[in-house]
């Protein structure tokens, strides 16, 4: 088998730190032992390179009465195999059929897996909607960055966890250890399960429509179903679970190095951004504690770079000291040391240069916008100036890889809007063009990546109308055109793909029975664009009047949003209010230097007031 596809090491397991407990989890007292699964929807280069895979596996199999096994979407040629031998999807440890488990729990992150989700659940045995599971199905749980809105996929899954799954998922495998000890059926589970903070239980919510197809209101129809379902929250992070003894992956993955996620959350507030809002408040671990696990990193893996992960990397209060700390033990390894998601206005370009002694990686910087106005409209509170400033700094001391990230179809944007991306990009040229050759390096390269703004649930732009494919294209031949420039590299995403994305953002109910045709009609790791099929998603979307149009519309001011049950901390008030000012041209503050008063100063943890950081 193994010989007839490519990367066969995607489906052996067997890696440096992976954990078997089969020789003893087996055995006796299989009344209080959990068996889950943990399941990520693509392939195994992404799901090994994504930090809350490595962070739940070694929470789960810290506790000596849990199995944690991995599961990934297979590729095509392994996936065709096993439906021509009639062979179901099993995990990586010790090859258990999915529907063997008794919790199979998936990490979403973006809505074009959805597809891959169901073609897990239906190869690995468990029926796929949650009101034809009987008591020998396992328990199917997601959660993830998206998990703010998953009403399309609500019919598929028995439970939701919204928020941050270190307290509550430990929590809930200990109901699912009550379950079996004391024999409860599912319907007792999950109502014991909908008790939790930040578990969500899609079968105890009736959702109504308006007879236009708007969603008029969602109601709690079980008595321990709360009206608002509260995320959950790691007020203090340096107790959050930290691997330091990450899998090793036995082939090279996307971001193949070792990790540590030394703050979470984002301060700044971009209006697009649903990460910024949804992981409210910034919190960030201690200098001391992120050294120590640098340490244990270094000595447990191996590897020849040390990402420090976040939103907004520049953010953390002592960089400076940090960065400086761990150089002595990165230095000498020859490990790089990477710091991404970083801000030009706060770019340190000393330290930089201590950083580039082991490697030089090129600058990544994201302005977003190529005109003040539209940074001013998506609250992207840098300058032309420091942008340009940043850039001869970078040239002068010896960068010359740029790659800039730029977002099109952003509301209120105008072609001149698209042309200022251009104008932007030739003056930093320039800035490359006017040193002498002396002080600089001898060939510069910029990359222009551009995206295609996506309204998202719980951000002030959840109200703002998606541009259609036809915009879309234009916009992308105007920046084509006016970058003729041999030193310039332009990339962009798929119209169709996005425009999916923004349907399936902002979805609800409705939309299940569109993914399940779709699946049905052979949609498959469609984040993958040589495998992404619109014509099937188009074919589908007929089933909704209006199409993908009812969904990309611009939203009235008190419309119910199919996520108004949720309570990520950030209020409805706050973010309307932050919509308005966005089509007026207004800026807010950072947390840093105001609080706005987004609803999470109650948290009193972090950067908000009470907290550590205010």
């Amino acid at each position: 088998m193994l010989r007839g596809v490519n990367k066969p090491a995607r489906y052996t397991g067997g890696e440096l730190n992976a954990v078997d407990k089969s020789a003893s989890f087996f055995g006796s007292d299989r009344d209080r032992k959990v068996h889950a699964a943990l399941c990520f929807p693509d392939l195994y280069e992404i799901g090994m390179s994504n930090l809350a895979i490595q962070i739940l596996y070694a929470l789960l199999n810290g506790d000596q009465d849990t199995f944690c096994e991995r599961c990934f979407a297979p590729d095509f040629d392994m996936r065709d195999y096993l439906k021509e031998n009639g062979l179901p999807l099993t995990s990586l440890e010790t090859g258990t059929p999915l529907a063997d488990f008794d919790l199979v729990g998936v990490s979403l992150h973006y809505e074009l897996a959805y597809t891959s989700v169901l073609d897990m659940l239906h190869m690995g045995g468990i029926p796929l909607f949650n009101s034809e599971r009987s008591e020998k199905d396992p328990l199917v749980i997601a959660g993830g960055p998206i998990a703010c809105n998953l009403e399309p996929m609500a019919p598929f899954l028995d439970l939701i966890l919204l928020g941050e799954g270190e307290e509550a998922l430990p929590q809930l495998i200990g109901l699912v250890k009550e379950k079996k000890r004391q024999g409860l059926d599912r319907q007792a589970f999950l109502a014991s399960a909908a008790r939790l903070p930040g578990v969500y239980v899609p079968s105890f919510y009736q959702v109504d429509y308006e007879p236009d197809g708007r969603v008029e209101g969602i109601r709690s129809v079980h008595p321990d179903a709360a009206d608002k379902v509260e995320k959950r929250l790691i007020a203090d992070l340096n107790q959050a679970v930290m691997p330091n003894q990450p899998i090793i992956p036995n082939i090279e993955v996307v971001h193949d190095r070792m990790v540590m996620e030394i703050l979470r959350g984002c301060a700044r507030g971009c209006r697009f951004c649903q990460a910024g809002f949804t992981y409210r408040p910034l919190r960030e671990r201690d200098r001391g504690l992120l050294f120590e696990t640098a340490k244990q990193l270094i000595d447990n893996t191996g590897y020849e770079e040390m990402g420090l992960l976040s939103l907004s990397t520049t953010d953390y209060s002592d960089l400076e000291g940090l960065v400086r700390s761990l150089l002595p033990l990165t230095g000498p390894r020859h490990i790089n040391l990477s710091l991404p998601s970083l801000r030009l206005d706060a770019f340190d370009f000393d330290l930089a240069r201590e950083i580039a002694k082991t490697r030089r990686a090129g600058l990544t910087f994201a302005p977003e916008a190529g005109t003040q106005r539209l940074r001013d409209v998506i609250n992207k509170n840098i300058s032309e100036d420091d942008m340009i400033r940043a850039a001869r700094t970078a040239f002068l001391n010896g960068w010359d890889r740029l790659k800039l990230y730029f977002m099109l179809g952003l509301p209120t944007e105008t072609d001149e809007d698209v042309e200022g991306i251009v104008t932007l990009v030739r003056k930093l040229i320039a800035v490359w063009d006017d040193l002498p050759r002396e002080q600089r390096s001898k060939r510069l390269n910029v990359t222009v990546s551009t995206s295609y703004f996506i309204p998202k649930p719980f951000t002030p732009f959840q109200w703002a109308r998606q541009i259609n494919r036809e915009e879309m294209a234009a916009k992308q031949e105007q920046l084509a055109a006016g970058l003729r420039d041999r030193r310039v590299s332009l990339r962009w995403n798929d119209f169709s793909s996005s425009e999916l994305e923004g349907v399936l953002s902002r979805g609800d109910r409705r939309l299940a029975p569109v993914i399940l045709q779709a699946w049905q009609a052979g949609a498959y790791l469609d984040a993958w664009h040589e495998h992404f099929k619109p014509e099937l998603w188009q074919k589908a979307l007929e089933q909704i009047p209006g199409g993908a149009g009812f969904y990309r519309r611009e939203r009235s001011p008190d419309e119910h949003f199919p996520w108004d049950h949720m309570d990520v901390g950030v209020n409805r008030n706050f973010l309307r209010e932050e919509w308005d000012k966005a089509t007026r041209g207004e800026t807010t503050p950072s947390c840093y230097d105001l609080c706005s008063a987004c609803g999470c100063q109650v948290y009193m943890t972090g950067v908000c007031p009470g907290g550590s950081m205010s």
